[in-house]
Protein backbone atom coordinates (compact mmCIF):
# COMPACT_ATOMS: atom_id res chain seq x y z
CA UNK A 1 0.00 0.00 0.00
CA UNK A 2 2.47 2.60 0.80
CA UNK A 3 4.44 1.62 -2.50
CA UNK A 4 1.27 3.03 -4.13
CA UNK A 5 1.77 6.54 -2.58
CA UNK A 6 5.63 6.63 -3.69
CA UNK A 7 4.55 5.94 -6.84
CA UNK A 8 2.57 8.83 -7.48
CA UNK A 9 5.30 11.21 -6.64
CA UNK A 10 7.41 9.65 -9.02
CA UNK A 11 8.12 10.03 -12.73
CA UNK A 12 8.49 12.51 -15.32
CA UNK A 13 5.57 14.40 -16.22
CA UNK A 14 3.89 17.23 -14.08
CA UNK A 15 0.38 16.24 -14.87
CA UNK A 16 -1.74 13.23 -13.57
CA UNK A 17 -4.53 11.57 -16.26
CA UNK A 18 -6.87 9.19 -13.88
CA UNK A 19 -9.38 6.89 -16.04
CA UNK A 20 -12.31 5.55 -14.45
CA UNK A 21 -12.36 1.88 -15.55
CA UNK A 22 -15.11 0.03 -13.19
CA UNK A 23 -18.83 0.79 -13.30
CA UNK A 24 -20.77 1.46 -10.21
CA UNK A 25 -21.83 -1.81 -8.95
CA UNK A 26 -20.91 -3.48 -5.81
CA UNK A 27 -19.05 0.47 -4.58
CA UNK A 28 -19.29 1.87 -1.60
CA UNK A 29 -20.51 5.22 -0.44
CA UNK A 30 -17.65 6.49 0.47
CA UNK A 31 -15.60 5.22 -3.10
CA UNK A 32 -18.38 6.67 -4.84
CA UNK A 33 -18.02 10.29 -3.06
CA UNK A 34 -13.85 10.06 -4.07
CA UNK A 35 -14.97 9.59 -7.57
CA UNK A 36 -17.28 11.80 -7.77
CA UNK A 37 -14.96 14.45 -6.20
CA UNK A 38 -12.51 13.60 -8.82
CA UNK A 39 -15.23 13.96 -11.05
CA UNK A 40 -15.35 10.08 -12.36
CA UNK A 41 -18.99 9.88 -12.65
CA UNK A 42 -18.94 7.06 -15.19
CA UNK A 43 -16.70 4.22 -16.36
CA UNK A 44 -14.21 5.63 -18.84
CA UNK A 45 -14.38 9.17 -17.92
CA UNK A 46 -10.70 10.44 -17.81
CA UNK A 47 -9.99 13.87 -15.88
CA UNK A 48 -6.47 15.76 -15.46
CA UNK A 49 -5.03 16.95 -12.45
CA UNK A 50 -1.15 18.38 -11.62
CA UNK A 51 0.52 15.99 -9.61
CA UNK A 52 1.08 18.06 -6.43
CA UNK A 53 -2.45 18.91 -5.72
CA UNK A 54 -3.03 18.36 -1.86
CA UNK A 55 -5.05 15.34 -1.45
CA UNK A 56 -4.69 13.58 -4.40
CA UNK A 57 -2.80 11.01 -3.26
CA UNK A 58 -4.98 9.65 -0.37
CA UNK A 59 -7.54 9.73 -3.03
CA UNK A 60 -6.01 7.50 -5.37
CA UNK A 61 -4.99 5.33 -2.89
CA UNK A 62 -8.51 4.85 -1.81
CA UNK A 63 -10.29 4.09 -5.46
CA UNK A 64 -6.81 2.52 -6.74
CA UNK A 65 -9.13 -0.94 -7.13
CA UNK A 66 -11.25 1.15 -9.40
CA UNK A 67 -9.21 3.53 -11.52
CA UNK A 68 -5.87 3.90 -13.21
CA UNK A 69 -3.46 6.50 -13.75
CA UNK A 70 -0.14 8.13 -14.48
CA UNK A 71 1.96 10.93 -16.07
CA UNK A 72 0.68 12.18 -19.27
CA UNK A 73 3.19 13.77 -21.50
CA UNK A 74 2.08 17.32 -23.80
CA UNK A 75 1.15 15.27 -27.20
CA UNK A 76 -1.54 12.73 -25.46
CA UNK A 77 -2.95 15.83 -24.03
CA UNK A 78 -2.93 17.92 -27.33
CA UNK A 79 -4.45 15.20 -28.50
CA UNK A 80 -6.96 14.37 -26.04
CA UNK A 81 -7.99 18.27 -26.13
CA UNK A 82 -8.07 18.16 -30.10
CA UNK A 83 -10.44 15.17 -30.07
CA UNK A 84 -12.60 14.84 -26.76
CA UNK A 85 -12.13 18.53 -25.44
CA UNK A 86 -15.45 20.35 -25.12
CA UNK A 87 -16.26 23.93 -23.62
CA UNK A 88 -19.47 24.77 -22.40
CA UNK A 89 -22.57 23.71 -23.78
CA UNK A 90 -21.27 20.51 -25.05
CA UNK A 91 -19.21 21.80 -28.47
CA UNK A 92 -16.16 20.65 -29.49
CA UNK A 93 -12.78 22.50 -28.24
CA UNK A 94 -11.13 23.87 -31.54
CA UNK A 95 -9.36 26.68 -32.21
CA UNK A 96 -12.01 29.34 -33.30
CA UNK A 97 -13.59 29.00 -29.68
CA UNK A 98 -10.30 29.13 -28.07
CA UNK A 99 -9.52 32.43 -29.88
CA UNK A 100 -13.31 33.45 -28.33
CA UNK A 101 -12.67 32.46 -24.63
CA UNK A 102 -9.18 32.49 -23.98
CA UNK A 103 -7.33 34.39 -26.77
CA UNK A 104 -5.50 31.27 -27.70
CA UNK A 105 -4.57 30.39 -31.33
CA UNK A 106 -4.27 27.52 -30.92
CA UNK A 107 -4.70 23.62 -29.17
CA UNK A 108 -0.98 23.32 -29.01
CA UNK A 109 -0.64 26.16 -27.20
CA UNK A 110 -3.45 25.43 -24.93
CA UNK A 111 -2.02 22.28 -24.14
CA UNK A 112 1.74 23.89 -23.57
CA UNK A 113 -0.02 26.18 -21.17
CA UNK A 114 -1.73 23.59 -19.34
CA UNK A 115 1.63 21.55 -19.25
CA UNK A 116 3.49 24.16 -17.86
CA UNK A 117 0.88 25.03 -15.14
CA UNK A 118 -0.23 28.32 -16.34
CA UNK A 119 -3.95 27.40 -16.82
CA UNK A 120 -5.51 24.81 -14.50
CA UNK A 121 -7.92 22.57 -15.99
CA UNK A 122 -9.48 21.44 -12.81
CA UNK A 123 -10.60 25.18 -12.02
CA UNK A 124 -11.65 25.93 -15.50
CA UNK A 125 -15.35 26.76 -16.03
CA UNK A 126 -14.87 27.69 -19.40
CA UNK A 127 -13.14 24.21 -20.61
CA UNK A 128 -15.29 21.06 -19.37
CA UNK A 129 -12.57 19.06 -16.89
CA UNK A 130 -13.35 15.46 -18.00
CA UNK A 131 -12.77 13.54 -21.14
CA UNK A 132 -15.33 11.27 -22.37
CA UNK A 133 -13.63 8.25 -23.33
CA UNK A 134 -14.20 4.80 -25.39
CA UNK A 135 -13.34 1.16 -24.15
CA UNK A 136 -10.10 0.54 -25.53
CA UNK A 137 -9.45 -0.04 -29.11
CA UNK A 138 -8.39 -3.84 -29.31
CA UNK A 139 -9.54 -4.24 -25.70
CA UNK A 140 -7.80 -4.60 -22.87
CA UNK A 141 -5.15 -6.77 -22.95
CA UNK A 142 -4.74 -7.71 -19.30
CA UNK A 143 -7.09 -8.71 -16.38
CA UNK A 144 -9.03 -5.22 -15.15
CA UNK A 145 -8.88 -7.00 -11.80
CA UNK A 146 -5.53 -6.83 -10.88
CA UNK A 147 -2.92 -3.80 -10.43
CA UNK A 148 -0.90 -2.87 -13.57
CA UNK A 149 2.51 -3.98 -11.26
CA UNK A 150 1.20 -7.58 -10.96
CA UNK A 151 0.13 -8.04 -14.77
CA UNK A 152 -3.32 -6.05 -14.73
CA UNK A 153 -4.86 -2.46 -15.63
CA UNK A 154 -5.27 -1.15 -12.27
CA UNK A 155 -3.67 1.27 -10.19
CA UNK A 156 -0.62 3.63 -11.31
CA UNK A 157 0.88 2.55 -14.51
CA UNK A 158 3.07 5.41 -14.58
CA UNK A 159 3.93 6.72 -18.53
CA UNK A 160 2.36 3.68 -20.05
CA UNK A 161 -1.25 5.85 -19.20
CA UNK A 162 -0.46 7.48 -22.65
CA UNK A 163 -0.61 4.38 -24.85
CA UNK A 164 -3.80 3.38 -23.00
CA UNK A 165 -5.29 6.97 -23.82
CA UNK A 166 -4.43 6.80 -27.48
CA UNK A 167 -6.48 3.48 -27.77
CA UNK A 168 -9.06 5.13 -25.88
CA UNK A 169 -9.51 8.24 -27.79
Amino acid sequence: MEAEKVAVRQGSGNLIAIIRLKGRVNIKEEEEKTLQLLRLKKKYNMSIYPKDLPGLDGMLNKVRHLVTWGEINEETLEEVLRKRGRISGNRRLNDAALKELFNIDSVHVLAQKIFNGEIKLHEQEKIKPIFRLHPPKGGFKRSTRKYFEVGGELGYRGDAINELIRKMI
